[in-house]
């Protein structure tokens, strides 16, 4: 099975994004072409999707200026997986608690931007997150990360630090104030991509047959 990604690339660590949806594919005996997004009309053809984090305001600003963000908004709708990491996370919120992020509303979520510092105040930290394929605690890396203040009824949180949320599942999207593609543990992409019930993800049918 040959699925087709994108990284949407107008900000943030898309590099490594891309390994990290390669690397979690190969695990699952999926072939995986990953694309660059920073124009409309690659999303449609999309069966996964990543938003990185960056500046949010600056994502926000030109995911609405170049027409991708109704483009995310329909992948979502179609049950299709969203990974939506640090700045991408707030702006796939519902509450970004900024006036000057235009919001997605995929997440039903409130966050609190730099929550836990500033670069200086980089970390990272052992998380249990829920639904990991083993109990490993996964390495997560927080840079100027954002945390989660309010987690609405249709987001189930799948992992605190200091007693805040940090990652969420809502549906086919999910979402972390840190950043998993700084990691060669790529358990988190293979959780949002390919373990997510709620997904529609070709490969899926694939892993379920063998």
């Amino acid at each position: 099975m040959s699925l087709t990604a994108g990284v949407v690339a107008v900000q943030g660590d898309v590099e490594e994004h891309a390994d990290a949806i390669e690397r979690a594919a190969r695990a699952r005996g999926a072939e995986v072409t990953v694309h660059e997004i920073r124009e409309s009309g690659v999303v449609p053809d999309c069966d996964l999707l990543a938003m990185p984090g960056g500046e949010s305001t600056t994502i926000s600003r030109l995911v609405h200026s170049e027409g991708i963000a109704p483009e995310i908004r329909e992948h979502v709708a179609a049950g299709k997986p969203l990974l939506a990491t640090c700045a991408g996370l707030i702006v796939a919120s519902s509450e970004p608690n900024d006036e000057r992020v235009d919001e997605l509303g995929l997440l039903d979520v409130a966050v609190e931007r730099n929550a836990f510092g500033r670069q200086k105040d980089s970390f990272e930290a052992p998380l249990s997150v829920d639904g990991l394929a083993d109990d490993d605690p996964y390495p997560a890396v927080f840079i100027r990360a954002p945390a989660i203040d309010d987690v609405g009824g249709d987001a189930d949180v799948l992992a605190s630090w200091d007693d805040r949320p940090v990652a969420v599942r809502e549906g086919p999207v999910v979402g972390t104030a840190f950043h998993p593609e700084l990691t060669p543990d790529s358990r988190i992409h293979g959780l949002a991509f390919f373990e997510n019930a709620a997904a529609d993800v070709p490969a899926l049918e694939v892993e379920k047959a063998r």
